[in-house]
């Protein structure tokens, strides 16, 4: 499990490079999602709570996960991004969030896009401009470490505050590094705004940003020509595992066994916090208990960010298909809560918010009886129940009918 610090101001993920396009049917869902997850986090936390997930590696990949994207791979950056773009962007003078830039050549637009938003709210365009450009030159030139910043996106607020995220291609493992920064956390572009970088030794590389490296950077178009002392120290780095389906050590069974207990123990669900969502299906319990965690949680409940794929899945079928009646279910909830919040009603969002408190009280004391591969064979004989759906098709059902769940 890969160990976490909670002091960085860049951080950093490796993840296996997947290649495919996310169907029509999850993007829209993936952005309705997203879209209303990032909401609630700013009716409850603010904004610049959003920037500080974002910058988090773990808290974006088990977001990515509870959207339903392949749990490890470096597909959940475009597509992630690519979804909060489309739900926030249109709703920047409501929610006071935008993102700029993509992959690609939609990467390049970023200082026109930035420049236009600066016209139109008053922001200094000048300097998030600059910002975009100088996080983009550090990642993939001051630090040379193999990896070709080939996705830039720019995430400010209404205040000036921002969060990138970046992902760079390494041609030779077949790996993409995705970097995470916050404008509220360093000093420096350019010295020592991270404060390590960690990953596979491979020998020597090129960092500019290191504090030995000053008479580097006043040349630093001629950084290829330098030669620093090889690093490193430690950051806040998620080392994403080359395998697809998703494995017991990639799992906290505690945890995720606590949220199985309060979606599917009657008994267990009688809290007096959890009373508004009483007619709500085990099934979507069980999806929403993790969507909260997401808003609510703090940085150390997302050291296993497969967890989060047992809410709704993954495109690939990792660990089971998308179930797409209990997504709609989910973004329908949440989006009721947050709509009843801004009536003056914040009854049914403090229920969505409990969820995750509860389940963390019930996790103390909780011994799991079962392994993840019992799980998952359960949720994919039950799949074609909740509108179970990859790439390759619909789920059928299977033909010596469903596994019993037999975690508690």
């Amino acid at each position: 499990m890969p160990k976490l610090h909670f002091n960085n101001n860049t951080r950093h993920a490796d993840l296996p490079l997947h290649y495919g396009k996310v169907p029509l049917w999850l993007a829209d869902r993936m952005s309705l999602l997203g879209g209303a997850i990032i909401e609630n986090i700013i009716i409850d936390y603010g904004k610049d709570t959003v920037l500080e997930k974002l910058s988090d590696p773990f808290w974006f990949q088990a977001l990515g996960c509870v959207m339903g994207m392949d749990w490890h791979s470096s597909g959940i950056t475009t597509s992630v991004m690519g979804a909060l773009k489309k739900a926030l962007n249109p709703r920047f003078n409501e929610l006071g969030i935008y993102i700029a830039g993509g992959k690609g050549k939609q990467s390049m637009k970023t200082p026109a896009e930035l420049t236009a938003l600066a016209e139109r709210t008053g922001l200094n365009g000048t300097e998030l401009v600059k910002s975009s450009r100088l996080t983009a030159k550090v990642d993939n030139n001051a630090i040379q470490d193999g990896f070709q910043i080939y996705l830039h996106t720019f995430v400010v607020s209404d205040k000036g505050n921002w969060a990138v995220i970046q992902q760079g291609l390494n041609d030779s493992n077949g790996m993409a590094r995705r970097y995470h920064w916050n404008s509220a956390q360093f000093e420096s572009y350019t010295n020592e705004p991270h404060t390590s970088i960690y990953g596979v030794n491979k020998g020597e590389i090129l960092n500019l940003t290191h504090s030995e490296a000053m008479q580097s950077k006043l040349g630093m178009l001629e950084i290829v020509k330098e030669n620093p002392d090889k690093i490193m120290k430690e950051i806040q780095h998620l080392m994403m595992p080359a395998h697809h389906d998703v494995r017991t050590k990639d799992i906290n069974m505690k945890r995720l066994g606590s949220v199985l207990a309060l979606a599917h123990e009657k008994d267990l669900r009688n809290f007096d916090e959890l009373l508004l969502l009483k007619d709500v299906g085990p099934r979507t319990i069980q999806s929403l208990a993790l969507v909260s965690e997401v808003i609510h949680g703090t940085p150390t409940r997302f050291t296993d960010p497969a967890r989060f794929s047992f809410a709704h899945g993954g495109k690939d079928g990792h660990p089971f298909p998308v179930p797409t009646t209990t997504y709609d279910e989910t973004i329908q909830l949440i989006q009721d809560a947050i709509m009843k919040t801004k009536l003056g009603n914040n009854d049914k969002n403090t229920a969505i918010k409990n969820l995750s408190r509860v389940s963390q009280l019930l996790e103390e004391n909780f011994t799991p009886h079962s392994s993840v591969d019992k799980l998952i064979e359960h949720e994919r004989n039950e799949s074609y129940k909740y509108g179970g759906r990859t790439v390759f098709g619909k789920a059928t059902k299977p033909i010596m009918g469903a596994s019993q769940l037999s975690l508690f």
